[in-house]
């Protein structure tokens, strides 16, 4: 099993990358290793690490501004080459339609919920697992 999982958590509210840190607590599910999360609270800095490279799956917040989760979503689903898994935090379960417009892999609803949050991120993280791109 690899050291650790990288996950980008974007939100421009510091509770909720509180939240996010929180419910998935060290390790999201236990077939999955531990997850070290790089907070990121604007656009510039989500593109830069992004082009680092080294990130297993990301955490967006629809609700964010001025850049919504959903738009930066779409946008590095187009920029980022084999871009990484992408959960989606939205503030309404009506809004599970923009979730799949922006192209996000899962979606959950605010505020996050400390059970149905780190199953989603421990999906993500699997499905990157089994595409080889997370190596053992």
């Amino acid at each position: 099993m690899r050291a650790t999982a990288r996950v980008l958590v974007y939100s421009d509210d510091a509770g909720t990358r509180e939240q996010v840190r929180l419910a998935a607590g060290r390790r999201p599910a236990a077939d999955l290793p531990p997850v070290e999360f790089l907070e990121c609270a604007t656009l510039p800095a989500v593109l830069k690490e992004l082009d680092a490279g080294g990130i297993d799956a990301c955490v967006l917040d629809g609700e964010a501004v001025p850049a919504g989760g959903m738009g930066v979503c779409r946008q590095i689903k187009d920029e980022i080459f084999r871009c990484p898994p992408v959960l989606l935090l939205m503030g309404r379960p009506q809004d599970a339609w923009l979730a799949t417009w922006s192209r996000a892999d899962a979606a959950v609803t605010l505020p996050v919920d400390p059970v149905e949050f780190p199953e989603a991120l421990a999906g993500v993280l699997r499905a990157r697992l089994a595409s080889g791109a997370l190596p053992a």
